[in-house]
Parts: C-alpha cells; structure tokens; sequence
C-alpha cells in the first residue's frame, strides 16, 4: 500500500501497459469499526472482476465526504511481473482503516482498478454509506445534540393545573436550562426551565396554568440548546375534578338514589332480555330453509369478525414520496395533500421535499435525495406524463404570438415545478431506483421498499420501464391496498378482513385532509384536460398550416410545369 500518485497510466506502468482493459471491482462493502473513539473508522472490502484480470496492476481506492473535499487515498500496487488467472477474481481483498470519521455524516467510497484507458468508462465502483451517529455508538447519554427527556410524568391538582415532571441530563454534557412549548385551542405558550439542582440532580418539576377543562394539549420539552431534539407528549385536562375535590355543601342523600337505580336497572335488565330473546323465538316457529339459514350465519360472522389494526407503534414507517414538478401546480398541491393525508390518517411518517426546504438548500437536491432513499423504508414514485416528456426549450422565432404562448407555457412549468434542482428530484430518483431494482433483480433481494403510483388523470403508461416488477397503485382508490404494504398486514383473511378507518372514498370525505385530497385530485384531473386540449389545438393549427404551405408549393410546382411546357 501506498499514498496516491496523480500520475497518468503511461507515467506510471508504461504504454504498452495502458492499452488493455480492466474491469472495475465488484462486491464493494463498507465496514466500520467498533471502538470507543470520537469518530469512526471504515474499512473497505471488494473483489476484482474477472474480465482483464491478467492485465491487473492493482487498486486506488478513494473516499470523499458529501459535498467535501478529498478525504484520504489508498493506492494498491502489484508487482510488475505479476498475471492474476480468472480464479482470483473471488479473492476478497481489504483496505487499510480509514480513521477519523465524523458520526452521522455521508461519506463516497470509489474503487477504481488500475491500469484505466482514457477510453474505458468501467473501470471503478461507486458507493454512498453513511457513518453511526453518536447515539448509536456512544449512547444517547454521551450526545448532546441527541438526548432528550424520556421520563415524563404528569399530575392534575385541584384545579385546572397539571405539574409536568422530566428526567435532567446527564452532568457530563454541561446542560443548564429548558424550554417548553404547550399548543392548545388559544394558541402556543412558550416557558422557560431552569432546574434548582441544589435540591434534585435528576429530576425537575414545573407547573402548567391557564388551562381548560376538557381540552386536550400537546407539549414538548428540550435542553435549550441549538438543534436539541424534543420530547413531545400529549394530554387532557380532566373534568370535575375541582368539584370533586371540593365537595358540596348539600350532599344528596346516597340512601334515596341507591334503591331507585337498582330498581331502574333491573326493568332495563328485563327490557333487554325480552329483546334479544324475541327474534330467537321467531325464528323456531318460523319455516326457513337450510342455505337461508347457513347465508344469515355467514353474514353475521362476517361482521362481527372485523379485524382492527392495533394501534401504538413504537416507530412509524418512513415514506419517501418523489413526483415530477412540471405537470403544473394542480399536480403539485394534490401531492402535497396526498403526503398530509398519509402522514395523518394512515400512520406512517411521509418525507416530502415541499416539506424540507432547509436541509435541501444546504445539502444540494441530489445529495439530500441519496440520504433520504437510504433512510427511507419505502420509495414511492408518483407517476404522470411529465415524468416521461420533459418541456422543449423556448425556440427563438420572430412570430410575436408564438414567443407569447411560449412564454405563458413557460411560466405555467415554472409555477408547478419551482426551481431547477427541485423539479430535476423526480428524475434522479427514477435513475438511481432503476439502477437499485436492476441490483436487487440480479441477487434475488426483495422490491417491496419500491413502489409506483397514478392519479386518476395519468396512465399506466406514465409508469417508466424501471418500475415494471414493483407494486403499483391508482390513488386514492388503492389506498388501503398501500396501506396493507407500509404496515405488512394482510386485508383479508379466512371470516375477517382489516378495516381502516377513513380509507374508503366515503370515509375521505368525512376527514378534512381527505376532502382536501379530493378536491386537489380533481382540480389536478381538469388542469390535465385543459392542458391536452391546448395541445390538441396547437396540433390542429400545425396540421392547418402544413396542409396550406403544402398547397402553396403544388401550385407553385403547377405554374413551373406550365411555364416549361409553354416555353
């Protein structure tokens, strides 16, 4: 091993040496040390690939931090006489650590065989990883920027005050003081925390007021530190229990009730009985036949066997949702309802770039694309047609109405699909899926984490080719169909079937985000017509003016011929 020489093949081995080619490596893995170090270190593994392998030299591996600077270089050399048979290409061969790693941070790792031709674009591998974080290596006790409280007590006084107590951060990571944010009917209240720790080193108490009665309230708890995670719980405040707590001045008499609520509840004990019991006696005096009666039994079986989805999750799936901007901003709003819907009534945490603006001005579209397919569970590609036939350049003619209509073209891509880099995710998600899925096909992995989706006004043939063997669903008619595959539950079974609440197009539009999703779905159906009866008639207007200039040429072609037989 050796450091990284910058010099060109021929420098290096030779002419003659550099005209052969060698493929790159395969089989790249990327391993990171256990220790107890501030940083990590990673370790990289591959296998050479058998096609030039006779012409092998050796190995330059390289690694680079995600929109950083050259890392460190490792370069591999052989000894010159040295030819390698077809058999070592399943020989696994092992880079030296490559220490001091920030945690939670990207880095790319580039295997590349040597000697490379100018001419030959396959001669390395490239691969994106991602390094622990702190909690994960250290422990979230040891990592400011990843504690929060996770002991959070509650406790309603006599009246309308609840007393909120939370675990203190650990002395080593130097945390002071706290904030609160409570959200309720009349808004959001903020307080500030500072522990007395001469009287508890562990705990802090303190007190919520000006509540209402019956109301519920979500609030949250942080180290008031830059970027601190937070606690969040929710709660309700209780009824009564000031009166409760009080008493009354004129109790009444326990013994008067007593006696008439039992008398109450055994005439509605006798009332129930002779109910339930009348539809029984019916059906002995009456003559049914067998298949009615096996029909009635099934039917009741059926409903009264529904299956329900147990709620409580200890972490919420993570849902990618990638789409194509420039099928105007109708398109655009019923993605981003359709991203609310999700997130609120089918319980799965949606990652939405509309939603992430900040992290996508600082990392750049497509590094922050590469992070979030790697974190995501599941990848689903909304399709339509400008996934497919992306808009001409404006041509510069001189016809004013043409550049007019242009420009109004123009303006109505620029208003749905916002800035360049924005409206470029949907296609580099395509490419990078596809080269994933052609992976995965290969090695017989599963496909369940891709999937495909239309709205009612696109086709199935806005899917791409990539997308042919992943699932694909017409929303929002297939939501419980998605449902059942971000939670892995089936819909039906033997004398049961799953139901979700607010699925069905009924139970839509019952919920606010569901009605929203519909509207924006069929607002984004007429702006599609609308647009293809606009190309329809910009068609139609070319086929009228070629039929004329054709005319005009016969006619031309007609004189001409007259003219040379006059002539």
């Amino acid at each position: 091993m050796a450091s990284c020489i910058p010099w060109h093949c021929a420098e290096l081995f030779g002419q003659e040496e550099c005209q052969h080619y060698v493929q790159g490596p395969e089989d790249v893995k990327v391993e990171l040390l256990s220790d107890s170090s501030e940083t990590d270190s990673a370790v990289v593994s591959w296998r050479p690939s058998q096609y030039g392998i006779a012409f092998l030299r050796g190995f330059e591996v390289t690694l680079q931090g995600l929109g950083g600077a050259q890392i460190a270089c490792q370069l591999f050399l052989f000894r010159r006489n040295l030819s390698l048979p077809a058999s070592h290409s399943q020989l696994v061969y092992t880079s030296d650590p490559f220490p001091g790693l920030a945690l939670g941070a990207q880095y790319a790792v580039t295997v590349m065989a040597i000697p490379v031709p100018e001419e030959w674009d396959k001669f390395y591998y490239h691969k994106i990883f991602s390094t622990n974080t702190c909690a994960k290596k250290h422990g979230i006790h040891r990592c400011k920027k990843d504690w929060y409280p996770e002991q959070i007590a509650l406790k309603q006084g006599v009246r309308a005050e609840v007393t909120v107590t939370f675990n203190l951060a650990p002395p080593t990571l130097g945390v002071r003081k706290y904030f609160s944010w409570c959200y309720g009917p009349t808004g959001k209240t903020y307080m500030g925390i500072t522990p007395d720790f001469s009287k508890n080193k562990t705990h802090c108490s303190f007190l919520l007021e000006g509540l209402k009665e019956g109301t519920n309230y979500t609030c949250e708890i942080a180290a008031d530190e830059v970027d601190a995670v937070r606690a969040s719980f929710d709660f309700q405040v209780e009824q009564g229990k000031r009166d409760a707590a009080v008493g009354g001045t004129a109790p009444r008499p326990l013994a008067l009730i007593l006696p008439l609520a039992l008398s109450l509840g055994f005439l509605a004990a006798i009332l129930l009985l002779f109910l339930c019991r009348r539809p029984t006696l019916w059906e002995k005096k009456a003559d049914l036949k067998p298949d009615v009666i096996v029909e009635r039994h099934q039917g009741k079986t059926t409903q009264e066997e529904v299956t329900l989805l147990p709620g409580g999750g200890v972490s919420p799936p993570r849902l990618l949702i990638c789409y194509c901007g420039k099928d105007g901003p109708a398109h655009v709003r019923a993605v981003m309802q359709l991203g609310a819907f999700v997130q609120q009534h089918m319980a799965t945490k949606v990652c939405l770039d509309l939603w992430d603006s900040l992290s996508l001005a600082e990392e750049g579209s497509i590094s922050w694309l590469c992070r979030q397919l790697q974190e995501s569970d599941f990848v689903m590609v909304l399709c339509s047609r400008g996934l497919h036939h992306r808009p001409l350049a404006p041509s510069r003619s001189n016809d004013g109405n043409d550049n007019k209509e242009e420009e109004e073209e123009g303006g109505e891509e620029e208003e749905g699909g916002g800035e360049e880099a924005r409206w470029l995710i949907c296609p580099a998600a395509v490419a990078l899926i596809g080269e994933e899925l052609g992976r995965a096909r290969a090695r017989g992995r599963d496909l369940s984490k891709y999937m495909a989706a239309i709205f009612p006004h696109s086709e199935e043939t806005d899917i791409p080719l990539e997308f042919g063997l992943v699932s694909r669903y017409r929303l929002p008619g297939d939501l419980p169909l998605l449902f059942s595959h971000l939670h892995g539950v089936a819909l039906h079974a033997p004398g049961r079937y799953l139901e979700v609440e607010h699925l069905s197009r009924e139970g839509l539009a019952r919920v606010p985000s569901g009605a929203a999703l519909l509207w924006a779905i069929a607002e984004a159906g007429l702006a599609e017509e609308a647009a293809a009866a606009r190309a329809a008639a910009r068609q139609g207007e070319e086929t009228v003016e070629e039929k004329e200039e054709e005319e005009e040429q016969k006619g031309q072609r007609g004189w001409a011929e007259g003219a040379a037989v006059a002539v």
